[in-house]
């Protein structure tokens, strides 16, 4: 659906959003309510006016009500939610209005700092909006003068839940119906990106003031064990740092509690962090590519030999090029982390005070831009007045 043509590359499949899905199984099922068809596809309009199809697999009857089903193909993007069941459970209301439930594998808001209140089920703003325009659009051309009950669910969504960021957001008990153009674009990650800034929300709108960021599960352990961290203040930005700061570029000040965000430790492993000290946003393979002639031209400021120089640029990973430099003596680690501090304190405000830490592939510390020395098991061996 709405291929990205190209001459020379195989074009990538955009795919629909929960939120889309979610309003095809509001048509489906109110269609079948109210004129008593079961289409085997129905048509929807997305927010910026794209007119699409999608077919439904399935009708239950229900008491007052029938429940219907989508597929959720996300195209070629590699989202969590692609080719999982969701589904409607539409019931009339005497009461003119529309509510909106969570059924099952959707689940509920439990902390502050989210657009939806504490207690709502976690079908955001835009979703709502679609499956309200499209319910009222067929309410009248059937003359229908009730209102709806709407239950969304998707079929063993807890489960899929467990590979997304909602526990740490405080969305309990499954998925979220998200989107805000309906489609899904091809590696764009929105849904990632969107926890990302609602992660940040929630530290915010909860007290936390330090934030720690990290590309994966190893450099978040370190992190995390260093500061005793709360695994709100936690947030994982993936690849995807320069969501993470540039969210950060505005000063935001919660309005109720008068919190902003002081701190932020950026936790990465050394060869992701070579990318951001190249002035590289995004740290996927696809987007960014490892600079050893970089590496080498920073061993060749520390004293490396000619010879040295060109095994780096020879190199086939970063990890040869740390332990080539440490058995040499040179310290490219922390270089690095200081390279990464200074392009990432051009995009994040200027009132927040950042540092970075590089961990191995073992999940250790090697190196921060506090310059602090490390042992072989990953902890400091001489704290910096700047870290204590």
């Amino acid at each position: 659906m709405w291929p990205e043509t190209s001459e020379t590359e195989q074009p990538l499949r955009n795919g629909l959003t929960t939120g889309s899905c979610a309003t095809a199984c509001c048509v489906a099922a109110v269609r079948a309510l109210l004129a008593n068809k079961q289409p085997a596809s129905v048509e929807i309009t997305l927010p910026r006016g794209e007119v699409v199809n999608l077919d439904i697999i399935d009708y239950q009857a229900l008491e007052q009500g029938i429940r219907t089903s989508t597929i959720k193909d996300a195209g070629d993007d590699p989202d969590a939610t692609h080719g999982a069941t969701l589904f409607v459970e539409l019931r009339l209301q005497p009461t003119t209005g529309i509510t909106f439930k969570a059924a099952e594998g959707v689940g509920t808001v439990t902390r502050d700092g989210l657009v939806l209140a504490i207690g709502e089920p976690a079908i955001n703003p835009v979703p709502r909006k679609m499956m309200t325009e499209h319910l009222e659009h067929y309410a009248q051309a059937y003359q229908y003068q009730g209102g709806f009950e709407v239950s969304v669910g998707i079929v063993n969504g807890e489960q899929i839940a467990t590979n997304t960021m909602n526990s740490r957001l405080g969305i309990i008990g499954g998925l979220s119906i998200l989107g805000t153009t309906g489609i899904v674009r091809p590696y764009s990650c929105a849904a990632y990106i969107a926890s990302i800034h609602q992660g940040i929300d929630v530290a915010r709108v909860n007290g936390f003031t330090h934030l720690a960021a990290s590309t994966g599960i190893a450099s978040e352990h370190a992190i995390k064990a260093f500061y005793q961290m709360d695994e709100i203040s936690l947030i994982e930005m993936g690849d995807f740092v320069g969501a993470m700061m540039k969210y950060l570029r505005r000063e935001k000040i919660d309005p109720k509690s008068g919190n902003r965000i002081q701190k932020l430790s950026i936790s990465a492993g050394f060869g992701k962090l070579t990318k951001l000290a190249n002035g590289h946003l995004d740290l996927n393979s696809r987007q960014s590519s490892i600079d050893f002639e970089q590496l080498a031209t920073i061993a060749k400021n520390l004293g490396a030999s000619t010879e040295l120089q060109q095994q780096i640029i020879s190199a086939n990973t970063t990890i040869q090029v740390l332990n080539m430099t440490k058995q040499a003596g040179l310290d490219i680690a922390t270089v690095v982390c200081i390279e990464a501090l200074k392009f990432a304190k051009t995009i994040v405000h200027e009132s927040i005070e950042v540092e970075v830490w590089a961990v191995n592939r073992k999940g250790l510390f090697v190196a921060n831009s506090h310059q602090d020395k490390f042992d072989a098991d990953g902890k400091i061996i001489n704290q910096t007045e700047a870290n204590q």
